[in-house]
């Protein structure tokens, strides 16, 4: 029989795994979520991807500001869940919480556990230089990602592709791993491993401090760090428009085997050099613009050397 599940996630990451509980027939007792937040140039409020989807399958929604209340645990009981699942939620669950389900709590994690617990463990992945990535579905517990593993789908990271990229993937990969997982569950035949104590790494939140471009890097690095940080918050250096200093978010770009001094134009197509090698910008956005391609940015703001970044 289907099992009768709380759903708690908030971005757009976590959908593709409701969606896919949904079409397999899982009763999904509740949704928990983050509240809607003011967004726009109105600041109405902007209620998260997860509750937008919920709202139109017709589920219910809750958006309590902590689950860590009297209040908030009868109302979890209440749902009687067989099990619940967690994706990107945004909250730290306590360990009544994690107890209250017949099966436990299973988390999706969008990484190589034990490689990149915690907050950004896509972008940490691109930045770091890995080749390959994955998604694992782990019985929580209430350490930061630590629980044991039940299964996992792994992926290659090319350097072509930016953390928005890894992103969809991963979470279309995610919600057929869940729904296989639930699935196993449902038999009584899901097998949990206990996680690796070697190659622990932690996926620290990004800062806005380390997304400036250091050109006095091997054009990999800078690539990965641009993809890595692409769209959000993105990689950016200063260019010089018009006489003066302008930001320019750096969304994507490609390797281009020439060299030159680190941050100098190499040629009027957007080639910058590097410490090794150069890289080529493909796609940019200047402050308080749309993003661009590199040839619709060059029509109208003509870049050509000698010029050279710092």
């Amino acid at each position: 029989m289907p099992l009768r599940l709380i759903f708690m996630g908030t971005p757009d990451f976590a959908v593709p795994t409701l969606l896919e509980l949904v079409a397999h027939g899982h009763e999904i007792a509740a949704v928990y979520t983050r509240a809607a937040k003011p967004a726009g140039r109105g600041m109405k409020l902007q209620p998260t991807p997860v509750e937008q989807e919920a709202r139109r399958l017709g589920i219910p929604v809750e958006t309590p500001m902590s689950v860590k209340t009297p209040e908030a645990l009868e109302k979890f009981r209440a749902h009687n869940a067989d099990a619940a699942v967690v994706v990107a939620y945004g909250m730290i669950l306590p360990q009544a919480i994690l107890d209250t389900p017949k099966l436990g709590c299973f988390n999706l994690h969008a990484s190589l556990l034990p490689r990149w617990r915690g907050a950004a463990p896509i972008n940490r992945a691109i930045m770091a230089g890995d080749r390959e990535t994955g998604v694992m579905v782990m019985k929580m517990d209430v350490g930061l990602d630590t629980g044991d593993v039940a299964m996992a789908e792994r992926m290659t990271i090319t350097d072509a592709m930016t953390a928005a990229d890894v992103h969809d993937a991963l979470a279309r990969l995610g919600g057929d791993l869940m729904v296989r997982a639930i699935g196993a569950l449902e038999r009584g035949m899901l097998q949990l491993t206990k996680q690796s104590e070697a190659g622990i790494t932690y996926a620290t939140k990004i800062e806005k401090a380390e997304a400036r471009i250091d050109w006095n890097k091997p054009a990999r690095e800078v690539l990965r760090h641009i993809h890595g940080l692409s769209p959000f918050p993105g990689a950016w250096c200063e260019m010089p428009i018009e006489g003066e200093p302008v930001r320019v978010k750096i969304l994507r770009c490609e390797m281009i085997d020439r060299s030159g001094v680190p941050g100098e134009f190499l040629d009027d197509h957007l080639t910058i050099a590097c410490q090794q090698g150069a890289i080529r910008i493909l796609d940019l956005q200047r402050a308080g613009k749309a993003p661009m391609k590199a040839d619709e940015f060059l029509r109208g703001t003509p870049i050509k050397p000698p010029i050279r970044l710092t």
